[in-house]
């Protein structure tokens, strides 16, 4: 075994999964305010640092992504972030790439910037203690797109992104994520992600990066939100395993999945289907954001000073979804 492969089991065995805590500033502003917090350095970190401090960490997170700002931050206890992760056995992560613009000739369409000085910037954030790095490529879905300029251009960065990571020793996150905004069926979103998913590991293998030391962070298939024709959990589950089966190389040890604007209980519910009926040899786990931390910035907000009920809530969310990476999350676990 590599040791990339390593740090990649290390994340995502033994029901275990990631907590997506790389909120960019102004996300993260969004956020706050929506539940009446001021979006403050000091509040930000204080609501990070009180999920990273909580049980659960121990027991359900393998890794957590984190923003600039947050793995530069030292916790009111004075130790530093990636430390603190790192003393609940958890590895310390960072998002590396600088967001989306508008693809040049396809402008409705997005193209993930951040290569230039990526080298430095990895070298850095190796020195403050990650191991596991992140980049998104965002397609949308509509009679047009995605186009196969956005499916070649974001294919190419997420690969050139994969090797520069991997030379720093570091394991990359591989995200492309196929929105579900949008009125399509399932079946469209099963062809598209499938084309996504397929050129991305095109370019992987053509820059030379070793897919048993990389983690692919994909959407589930689901109808579009906006679409008349909702499938069941079931069907999802069904559909994102014949995806990923025929789509992802076998070398790959392991799939996070993001949740991508589901509430808590449905990423969670179709995450314990897919492990029901996973027949594959890849690990399928979680790699939550909002369906992770939803429920605790409700909590928190009320008093941003009460840890413990925050905590309380967070550990229940990251025990059912390691639950659901083990195909053993039920509804009465989840309303116990």
């Amino acid at each position: 075994m590599s040791e990339l492969n390593k740090i990649a089991l290390k994340i995502i065995s033994n029901g275990k999964g990631i907590l997506a805590a790389d909120e960019s500033n102004g996300t993260m502003t969004k956020r706050l305010e929506a539940v009446n917090v001021a979006s403050t350095p000091e509040n930000r970190l204080l609501f990070r640092e009180t999920l990273f401090s909580s049980e659960s960490m121990k027991k359900y997170i393998g890794g957590v992504i984190l923003y600039d700002e947050t793995i530069n931050q030292t916790t009111n206890f004075g130790k530093s972030i990636p430390d603190l992760i790192s003393s609940s056995g958890a590895i310390p992560g960072i998002k590396v790439d600088t967001g989306t613009k508008s693809l040049a000739n396809s402008s409705e369409e997005k193209i993930t910037e951040g290569l230039d000085g990526l080298r430095e910037r990895l070298n850095k954030y190796y020195k403050l203690g990650a191991r596991f790095t992140k980049w998104r490529g965002v397609y949308t879905i509509s009679n047009k797109y995605p186009s196969k300029l956005s499916i070649n251009s974001n294919a190419h960065a997420l690969a050139r992104y994969s090797a520069l990571v991997q030379e720093s020793k570091m394991v990359p996150i591989v995200e492309p994520e196929v929105l579900m905004d949008g009125e399509h069926s399932a079946d469209i979103c099963l062809k598209k992600t499938s084309d996504v998913i397929k050129k991305c590991f095109d370019e992987l293998i053509l820059h030379k990066v070793d897919l048993s030391g990389i983690i692919l962070k994909p959407n589930m298939i689901l109808s579009g939100n906006q679409s008349k024709d909702q499938i069941s959990n079931e069907d999802i589950s069904q559909k994102t395993l014949e995806c990923l089966k025929n789509s992802v190389p076998i070398e790959v040890p392991g799939i996070a999945f993001l949740s991508g604007g589901q509430s808590e209980i449905e990423a969670t519910k179709n995450l314990n289907l897919i492990n029901q009926n996973n027949n594959t040899r890849f690990i399928m786990t979680f790699s939550y954001g909002r369906a992770l931390q939803q429920s605790a910035l409700r909590i928190w907000s009320k008093n941003i000073k009460d840890i413990k009920a925050t905590q309380n809530t967070f550990n229940h969310r990251a025990k059912m979804c390691s639950l659901a990476a083990q195909g053993k999350w039920s509804n009465e676990l989840e309303n116990k």
